[in-house]
C-alpha cells in the first residue's frame, strides 16, 4: 500500500524519532517499499554570519550526513530499503518538498506534546497534515 515513505528526523533529539521510524518500517515492510529519512538544517541567519566558520554551513551538513547514516543504521530497515536525504530550509516547506520529489505516499511523523499556541499538533507536524499532498502519520509518544 504504501511504497515511498519520508520520515524527519529532528538529530537534535533522534531518539523521539524511534517510534516513527518503527511505524514506517512496518508499513513499508508490509509493502516492500522504501523508508526515506529527512533532516532539514536551519538556514544561518545573516545576522550570525560573521562570527561563524566560513565553512560552517559545511560542517553542519556532514555531521548531519553523519548522524542520519546512524540513525539508518540502527532503523532495522534492510539498507536497501531505507536511505537519507539532508535538505537546508525551513522545516515543513522543506519535508513538503521532498515529500512531491520522492513521490511519498506517506510521511510519518512524530509530534511534541502540545502546548496552548499549537494545542492539537506541533506547528510543523500541523502544517505537513494540512497542506501534504499524501496521507500523514503522526506518531505520539
Amino acid at each position: 500500500m504504501f511504497k515511498n515513505i519520508l520520515v524527519p528526523i529532528d538529530l537534535a533529539d533522534a531518539n523521539y524519532a524511534k517510534p516513527a521510524i518503527a511505524n514506517a518500517a512496518a508499513l513499508a515492510g508490509a509493502s516492500n517499499g522504501t523508508v526515506k529519512l529527512l533532516n532539514v538544517l536551519p538556514m544561518t541567519p545573516v545576522m550570525l554570519a560573521e562570527y561563524v566558520p566560513a565553512d560552517f554551513d559545511t560542517q553542519q551538513r556532514q555531521s548531519a550526513e553523519e548522524a542520519m547514516a546512524i540513525v539508518a543504521n540502527e532503523s532495522g530497515i534492510a539498507p536497501s530499503r531505507v536511505s537519507a536525504v539532508i535538505r537546508q530550509g525551513g522545516i515543513y516547506h522543506e519535508i513538503l518538498e521532498e515529500a512531491e520529489a520522492i513521490k511519498a505516499d506517506l510521511i510519518v511523523m512524530t509530534s511534541h506534546r502540545p502546548a496552548m499556541r499549537t494545542y492539537f499538533l506541533g506547528s510543523n507536524a500541523g502544517h505537513v497534515v494540512r497542506y501534504a499532498k499524501c496521507s500523514v502519520l503522526v506518531v505520539r509518544q
